[in-house]
């Protein structure tokens, strides 16, 4: 899969579908209309969009997930390190850290990361 970027609107949409897949294809038009104010004919639509960019499939009316959410914010994420700083995540730290000062919890997390890393 390439680089797939989504809208906010896409996001939420893709995020009710993660949050009950498989999910039948009229159900998630009843949750669209409710939770989006969507029509069906919205809904279908940029379901086959997420479909096409090999999110999702829709086979039979029963809609599933082909990557879950957290590979695909992994991937986002890995993919802004790569543009916007040339893959380096001490970079991405440094500029992060320059603005947003880490609690300790975080710093902790941080550490048992790079340790589980060099495990």
């Amino acid at each position: 899969m390439g680089t797939v970027n989504l809208g906010p609107v896409e996001s939420r949409f893709a995020d009710l579908i993660w949050a009950r897949a498989p999910v039948s294809s009229t159900q998630l038009v009843r949750l669209a209309q409710e939770q989006l104010e969507w029509k069906k004919s919205t809904t279908y639509t940029v379901l086959r969009r997420l479909c096409d960019r090999g999110l999702f499939q829709n086979q039979g009316g029963q809609v599933t997930a082909r990557m879950s959410r957290e590979e695909f914010y992994a991937r986002q994420s890995e993919q802004f390190v790569e543009e916007a700083f040339s893959g380096s995540l001490p970079a991405f730290l440094a500029a992060f850290t320059t603005r947003k000062r880490l609690s300790e919890e975080e710093i902790a997390q941080l550490q048992r990361l790079i340790d589980q890393s060099r495990g």
